[in-house]
């Protein structure tokens, strides 16, 4: 287990694998575990992050995968998100990928905001479809 007072590099060519706590991280290498702050986890372009998460924020440019649990969470253009995420306020960027379940807003916390940064004019294109209500025509779960 590492213990972090200060900020937290995880380099470009780190493979580390455990437990990580601490204030705020920055992993630009591979990271394996369990990561639990009190501060900001930041995942640069190339990362790699296989874990259960707990932040007071993310900002998310490289490859996550496991449960995420932040107050404010940033999905960036390069982002490439699977799994369980719960945040009370959720940006996503055009080109960001996202599969997995989310809760956010009331649903996160009892407050929130979601607010998604993809023009209206790229149609359903990086955003959540809208819920539709009952079954379709064919009787399947729509999608």
């Amino acid at each position: 287990m590492v213990e972090a007072d200060k900020p937290t590099v995880v380099d470009t060519h780190a493979v580390i694998e455990g437990k990580l706590k601490g204030k705020d991280v920055q992993i630009l290498g591979r990271f394996k575990g369990e990561i639990e702050l009190s501060g900001r986890l930041m995942m640069g372009e190339g990362s790699r992050v296989e874990a259960k998460v707990v932040a007071e924020q993310a900002d998310i440019a490289g490859e996550f995968s496991g449960d995420l649990k932040v107050r404010n969470l940033i999905l960036l253009e390069k982002a490439r998100v699977e799994g369980t995420l719960e945040a009370q306020n959720l940006a996503v960027r055009e080109g960001a990928q996202l599969n997995g379940s989310v809760s956010s807003g009331a649903a996160a916390s009892g407050y929130a905001t979601v607010k998604s940064e993809v023009p209206a004019s790229q149609g359903n294109s990086g955003k959540a479809a809208e819920p539709r209500p009952g079954p379709s025509p064919e009787g399947a779960i729509a999608r």
